[in-house]
């Protein structure tokens, strides 16, 4: 096939090309790591919602391309009821222009806002975020 032809019939990846890339990413993460996410849910939507927009203090729907929403495992207790499961939502939207503006592949931007977000579940830094996006790759 020649490259015009591709470019012709390609559409840009929906919402369910993100959600499986990062289950995909979420596979090749440790599996200790993974064990201590039991329960987490990982949701791609195309942008955030106002409210998260607002509670982020974000400029434009662009400027969020995941976040985490739940109860940090450092935050768990077993006496305290957890209501809602543990969630990352990813954000196709942005992500996919970060992506044109960005060298980097698809499958890359995505690996790094889900492991950047999971790391927020651990309350993590950015040099174990990094350590761990590394793992993934």
């Amino acid at each position: 096939m020649t490259s015009q032809f591709i470019w012709r019939i390609s559409a840009a990846p929906s919402l369910a090309d993100i959600q499986e890339l990062a289950e995909e990413a979420y596979a090749r993460l440790p599996d200790r790591f993974r064990k201590l996410c039991d329960g987490l849910v990982i949701h791609v939507e195309d942008f955030p919602t106002s409210e998260v927009l607002d509670s982020m203090h974000a400029e434009s729907e662009f400027d969020l391309l995941g976040l985490f929403q739940g109860v940090g495992l450092p935050f768990q207790s077993e006496t305290a009821p957890e209501l809602m499961p543990n969630m990352i939502w990813l954000y196709r939207r942005p992500i996919l222009d970060y992506w044109a503006e960005h060298g980097d592949t698809l499958g890359e931007i995505v690996t790094h806002v889900l492991v950047h977000e999971i790391g927020h579940h651990f309350g993590l830094s950015d040099e174990d975020m990094n350590a761990l996006e590394a793992a993934a790759e």
